[in-house]
Parts: structure tokens; C-alpha cells; sequence
């Protein structure tokens, strides 16, 4: 499960650890000059005097003369390296401190300077690979430590921890797969998509399964669940592979359709997580025909609300004695939420917006006018909406606002355009519906009244 992403805290980037760039004005004091033929000293020199000037690409350039005749020298790569990486040129900067490492493999800057840069460049698994090298050589080392533990921040949600810790939520799901295993019997195939830390394939194997696979996409994510699937003792009933589940090779990776999938990839806002396309895929190439899927619905339930401090979260207007309210138009369509924190009323009766259902074999866009009946006056902000799953027959989660105080999961505020004054008795007529990736929650375009016959 996910809020969606742009409700996530944003991190800063990984900081990069002291470049040096200044090295090459200052003498090039970690080129070893003494491998330079005599001719390569006036590109040398050269590369210097283009970085006094401030001109980066002109030094890289020249260095990259020297490059030409001593391709091997450790000095002259890392410099233009950490050059490449000062300009932004990442991928790069990778592909210099990578020739680097080949030549110095246990050289600690080098391979520092390498994980930085290919954290930059996105290449977030290789760089925890990387740091963790870095400290096997620099037990301790605080800064690395720091930015290892900041990388994998990046790379795992700040939520899963929380969610682990929901007990209502758990419970739930093992009730679920219980059932689920007393249908079909220990010995069916399990399929868990998006495992996170392997605890719902934990529940499985606890309630007896003997055949679960645990698909998770997210490197350093599948290797901890590993870690931790061995440490309960399950690893003879479990198998833990990094995958994203749309390459799972059939006949490869799993030896036949699966009688069970399990998938708690269903985000605060229904859709963010590609939920429909990975459920797609899994019912025609992972699954049986008849597969039991936890769960097996999945529906976003809303009201309208009213609010003084979710206002000042969507809407601008006068601030310091300016107008800033054409601001508004940039505010995010979506916020996360606490039902039980925020000071919020009521406006409107709880009701179904989307429902999913998670069984069907394909899923079209949808949308579809919805009159909401207005049960108090008020200035609507926009819907607060929650999820309702259907996990198996009897069994049901909802983080509804009123009921759900402690858990992991947040609600969101689908924000209008701009506050809509409402009447008790009137309706508002929303526009309700997905495009397969996220919620569409927005005021109905009001309908042009006939003209009257003259």
C-alpha cells in the first residue's frame, strides 16, 4: 500500500560527498603527473587554466586529451569525473568513476564518488551496493553511513514501517488468506505481489502454505524480506524474488499458474500504484482461471467536506496585503490526510465514488456524473475519500475517518478548483470516475439550460 507519490515527504537528493572540484586549480594535486608523457602537459596545463577561467567543459575537454594517450590514469578520471558531476553530467560521471573503480577497485574516494554519482543518475541499487563497499573498507564512517541510510529512505516509502505496525489492517488480511488456504488447501500455488517486508507471505506459510512466491520489484526491499522470511524460518516454504511481477517469466520464475494472489499494492487514493495494469498482467499470465484474489475489490468512498485548515492547504488568496490567488491554480489536486487530526465537517452523507473490481480481467477509464445530496450549508473544499476493501467473503478492511485513528493508512482530499458554497436540500453534481492510473474527483460542468421557445 502507498499514499500516492505526490503526497510522499520529499527528501533532498543524496548530498554529494566532498568533490574536490577545486583540485585542478589548485595544481591537480591528485593527478600523479609524473605518468603524463612531456606532450600531455600542455593539455594538462591547459585544463587548469580552462577551470580558473570557469570554463568546466573546456578543462573536461582537455583532459580528455590526456585521456587519449594514458587512458589508465586514476588521477586525470577522477578529476574529470568529479568535473562531469559538477556540470550535472551524472551518467557520465558514472561511466568515469566505473573505469576508475576498475582500476583501483578498493580505492575508497573513487568508489565513494562512484555510489554518489550513480545515485544521481538513478541507479539507486547499484549506489547502496556501492556505499556498503565503501564502508566495508571505512568501518564507521558517519557520512557514508548518513548517506546510505538517506538512499535508502529514497528507495523505501516512509510508510511501510508504519503499515507493519497496523494491526487492524494485518489482521485482516490473515483472516483472508486463512480463508483463502481453507478453500484451496496448504499445498496451493501463492502468488504475493508487492511484498514488501514478506509479511503477508509470512501469514501464508504460518497458516500452513508450503508453495509462495513473494514478488518485489524494489531491490534493497526484496533483500531485507529475504533476510527476514529466513530469520522466522520460512525459507523452505517461501521463495523471495526482485522482480516488478510483469517480468515473471512462467515455466522460469514460476512453474504454473498460481491458485491464490495476494497484493496489498492498492494505494490511499485506490489507483497510484499501477494497481489495474499489474492486476491485468497477473490475471492472463500468473493466475488460473478462477484464482482467489485478496482482495477482491477495492472501492473509494467519500464526502463532502467543509474546512477552515483544509482550505489554507488548497486555496490562496490575500497574503501580506497581495493578491496571490492565481497561485491556486498550481495547488495539488490531491493531499494527504488525517480523518481524527483534521478540523473538518461534514457536509455530505459517506458515499461509493469507484469501485474496483480486482476479480475482472480488464479494466476501461470510466467516468460518470454523481449527485451528492447536500446535508449541511457550507463552503465544500472538496471530498475527503477513504477505501473500502473487500479481501474474501465476510472479510472487510476500511480506513473510514470516523473508526480508524491508529493505523498506517491516511485518507486524501480530492480539492476543487476553488471552494463551492452548498445548501442543505441542493445537490452537487460531481464528475467521478479513474483513467486506470489515478482517481478523477471534480465539480460536474454546469449544463447549459435550454433556450426558451420564442
Amino acid at each position: 500500500m502507498t499514499v500516492n507519490q505526490d503526497d510522499a515527504p520529499v527528501e533532498g537528493g543524496i548530498l554529494p560527498l566532498p568533490l574536490d572540484t577545486d583540485a585542478l586549480s589548485n595544481g591537480f594535486q591528485n593527478v600523479d603527473r609524473g605518468h603524463l608523457r612531456p606532450a600531455l602537459e600542455g593539455s594538462f596545463l591547459l585544463a587548469r587554466a580552462a577551470l580558473n577561467l570557469g570554463d568546466v567543459q573546456g578543462a573536461i575537454n582537455c583532459l580528455d586529451r590526456v585521456l587519449q594517450l594514458d587512458p589508465h590514469n586514476l588521477g586525470v578520471l577522477t578529476e574529470k569525473g568529479r568535473l562531469l558531476h559538477r556540470i550535472g553530467n551524472a551518467e557520465e560521471a558514472v561511466r568515469c568513476f566505473r573505469t576508475a573503480h576498475r582500476i583501483a577497485p578498493e580505492d575508497e574516494l573513487v568508489l565513494t564518488n562512484l555510489a554518489v554519482a550513480l545515485a544521481e543518475s538513478g541507479k539507486q541499487h547499484e549506489a547502496i551496493v556501492a556505499f556498503r563497499r565503501v564502508l566495508e573498507l571505512s568501518p564507521g564512517n558517519p557520512y557514508v553511513q548518513h548517506q546510505l541510510r538517506r538512499l535508502t529512505s529514497t528507495v523505501v516509502p516512509f510508510w511501510h514501517v508504519r503499515m507493519l505496525n497496523d494491526a487492524k489492517r494485518n489482521d485482516a488480511f490473515e483472516h483472508a488468506i486463512r480463508a483463502a488456504l481453507d478453500k484451496e488447501g496448504r499445498h496451493a500455488r501463492i502468488l504475493d505481489i508487492g511484498a514488501g517486508s514478506g509479511l503477508l507471505s509470512m501469514m501464508a506459510a504460518r497458516a500452513g502454505a508450503t508453495n509462495v512466491l513473494a514478488c518485489e520489484k524494489v531491490p534493497a526491499i526484496a533483500e531485507k524480506a529475504e533476510h527476514i522470511v529466513a530469520l522466522n524460518g520460512f525459507e523452505k516454504q517461501i521463495r523471495v524474488i526482485s522482480k516488478d511481477s510483469n517480468q515473471i517469466v512462467p515455466g522460469k520464475d514460476i512453474d504454473a499458474r498460481a491458485d491464490i494472489l495476494i497484493s496489498e499494492i492498492i494505494s490511499s487514493d485506490l489507483l497510484a500504484e499501477n494497481v489495474l495494469d499489474t492486476f491485468q498482467d497477473a490475471h492472463s499470465r500468473l493466475l488460473r482461471k478462477d484464482a482467489i484474489v485478496i482482495p477482491r475489490a477495492a472501492t473509494a468512498v467519500g464526502c463532502l467536506v467543509e474546512s477552515d485548515v483544509m482550505h489554507n492547504y488548497a486555496f490562496v488568496g490575500d497574503v501580506s496585503g497581495f493578491d496571490v490567488s492565481p497561485f491556486t491554480t498550481l495547488s495539488p489536486q490531491r493531499l494527504p490526510v488525517h480523518g481524527a487530526m483534521e478540523s473538518w465537517r461534514r457536509l455530505s452523507d459517506d458515499i461509493d465514488l469507484v469501485r474496483i473490481d480486482l476479480t475482472a480481467k480488464k479494466h476501461e477509464a470510466e467516468l460518470r456524473r454523481v449527485a451528492i445530496p447536500v446535508l449541511n450549508d457550507g463552503c465544500a473544499v472538496g471530498v475527503v475519500q477513504w477505501i473500502d476493501l473487500d479481501l474474501f467473503e465476510g472479510i472487510r478492511f476500511c480506513n473510514h475517518p470516523d473508526s480508524y485513528s491508529d493505523g498506517g493508512w491516511l485518507q486524501v482530499l480530492h480539492t476543487f478548483p476553488q471552494p463551492i458554497s452548498v445548501t442543505r436540500g441542493e445537490q452537487l453534481e460531481l464528475i467521478v470516475g479513474h483513467d486506470r492510473i489515478s482517481l478523477i474527483l471534480a465539480p460536474a460542468p454546469l449544463t447549459p439550460r435550454n433556450p426558451s421557445p420564442a
